[in-house]
């Protein structure tokens, strides 16, 4: 009987068992991948099975797989899944969901946003992100007085496009007590009226005063907004994306999709190390399942805030702003006990530091934690390493820091940058050339949903350094600009570097999973204003097609 059984349950699973161990053979391409020696590969034939590359090479090739199922890829480009290393997934998601304000160029069109977004919702908050006081007339900060008079009955919160910044009107303020009174708590700033009112605007941690009164999302909410980032990720031809610190109730969503086999596309995770329960997530271990969509093996490190939002911590003043040098989240001592603590439980500790004292603090933070408890080959990563003082540069490489960077970010800031910045100041800005120079290997990402999660935005940038005009025409501060090959790297290999998965993804090698794109421009050879406008046709993930473009109208 159980010998039947058995049987029974085998001739069950012999069509799917011989699916899944189907060989296929995608052929007439022009690839590119990155390899391990360092080198950019060109092939026409790629063969997988199980999900895995088994091989690749000329055209000749795919006559060696006589019985495999073959797919022509009409002579389109095809290039490994790339890889975003710094994202905010969940953010992101519930940024498909929220009002959008990018690219608003006023208080008044905000306004005008906000108030269609307010009559076809039916929350009792107004969520938003997206504004940028660099976009308006006068450059300076609003007032919840000017959100008032679009909406007063709701309360209304709007994250600034880097979510460093918040800001809301009269009702959410009302509703979280706060009046002349309140103080800026420390690694915060309350921007206030000339009366010494609370103006509307919140910075940094300020901004919990209003958002700790915000309802808590649902479970159901939070799968959707999962959902909606992975479909919009993949269509970008993103195949894996790091998780710049999540909080518990995304912890165990994540960790219960995984275990499902429902993930959307890969998932780096890190925890957040803002979250009350960070020290029960790292108490149950690191995270990484057997089919490689999730890895949680490091913690999500705040040392200062943005450039935009005058909370990144320097130096020297701001230019813009004289005795004002940003705000450090946490001191050093407090950063040396978190990264402790992270490395007590096995986990990597990635740090944001835009400016450059921010950068200085966690590198010496790194290094006294290193020398008392180890720790130094975790690829404990920077995040943004956006302005290092000249001399703290090669300190990542000697303490083995990953800059994680964003190369979007140099044109998006190119213009206020150098109004918040000296010259000097600007020395060690966005230096990616620099890094890679040293032997450090710099990971790429957008930090998307402060910017567009498209990463051909960021190769294009990383290569270009310039606006989607072409403007600067020689690049802004073209000495760091990257060669295309680098640049590819950055968002493949040397992304999945970063995350321990080198020889998981990353790149078409044998044995690495079949994570791959297929899109219409090629982008080593191609006019260079045409990489931004590239178009993703079809994505792959671990052999099978997750996204493929619907056809114009």
């Amino acid at each position: 009987m159980m010998k039947n059984k058995l049987v029974a349950l085998l001739m069950m699973c012999s069509i799917p068992c011989t699916v899944l161990a189907q060989t296929t053979v995608i052929h007439n391409i022009k690839g590119y991948t990155p390899t391990q020696k360092g080198e950019l590969e060109t092939f026409a034939t790629l063969v997988i099975k199980d999900g895995r590359v088994i091989n690749r090479g000329k055209a000749q090739l795919s006559k060696s797989y006589p019985d495999a199922k073959r797919i022509d890829g009409q002579g389109k480009v095809l290039l490994p899944g790339l890889i975003d290393a710094h994202g905010h997934i969940i953010g992101l998601g519930q940024n498909l969901m929220q009002l959008d304000l990018r690219g608003a160029t006023s208080v008044a069109e905000v306004g005008k946003r906000l108030q269609a977004f307010a009559a076809q919702s039916e929350q009792p908050w107004i969520i938003g992100r997206g504004w940028n006081q660099e976009l308006w007339p006068g450059k300076t900060f609003a007032s919840a007085a000017d959100l008032d008079k679009f909406v007063s009955d709701r309360p209304v919160v709007l994250s600034r496009v880097d979510g460093h910044a918040i800001w809301v009107n009269s009702k959410a303020m009302e509703l979280a007590g706060l009046d002349s009174e309140v103080t800026s708590p420390a690694g915060g700033e309350i921007i206030r009226t000339a009366q010494g009112n609370p103006s509307g605007v919140f910075i940094d941690k300020a901004e919990q005063l209003i958002t700790a009164h915000i309802p808590k999302r649902s479970e159901k909410a939070l799968a959707t907004a999962l959902d909606k980032a992975g479909q919009h990720l993949l269509s970008l031809g993103i195949t894996s994306a790091h998780d710049a610190g999540i909080d518990f109730d995304t912890w165990q969503l994540y960790k219960q999709r995984a275990k499902d086999n429902n993930l959307p596309l890969r998932i780096y995770a890190m925890l957040g190390a803002t979250d009350d329960k960070l020290e029960t997530m790292l108490k149950a271990g690191k995270v990484d399942d057997n089919e490689d969509m999730l890895a949680i093996r490091s913690v999500k490190v705040y040392a200062d805030g943005a450039l935009g939002s005058r909370g990144a911590a320097l130096l020297q003043d701001y230019a813009d702003r004289k005795g004002h040098r940003g705000l450090m989240l946490e001191d050093q001592q407090q950063l040396e006990d978190i990264f402790s603590l992270c490395f007590k439980h096995g986990f990597s500790a990635h740090t944001h530091a835009i400016g450059d004292r921010a950068n200085q603090i966690v590198l010496n933070a790194y290094k006294n934690v290193f020398k008392r408890t180890g720790g130094i080959l975790l690829r404990n990563r920077i995040e943004h390493a956006q302005i290092v003082d000249t001399d703290d540069i090669p300190r990542f490489k000697a303490l083995k820091i990953i800059p994680s960077m964003q190369p979007v970010h140099a044109t998006s800031d190119m213009h206020m940058a150098e109004q918040r910045l000296s010259d000097s100041q600007l020395e060690g800005a966005y230096a990616w050339r620099t890094f890679l120079e040293q032997g450090s290997r710099v990971a790429a990402g957008s930090d998307f949903p402060v910017e567009l999660a498209n990463p051909f935005h960021g190769l294009y940038s990383a290569i270009t350094r310039q606006d989607h005009q072409g403007l600067p025409e020689q690049g802004w501060r073209p000495k760091e600009l990257l060669t295309r090959e680098q640049a590819l790297q950055a968002f493949t290999l040397d992304a999945a570097y970063s995350a321990f998965q080198e020889f998981k993804v990353g790149s078409l090698e044998k044995g690495k999973w079949a994570d791959f794109i297929l899109v219409d421009t090629d982008i080593i050879h191609a006019p260079v204003q045409q990489v931004w406008q590239t178009k993703v046709l079809e994505t792959w993930l671990a052999g099978q097609r997750r996204y493929q473009r619907q056809p114009a109208l």
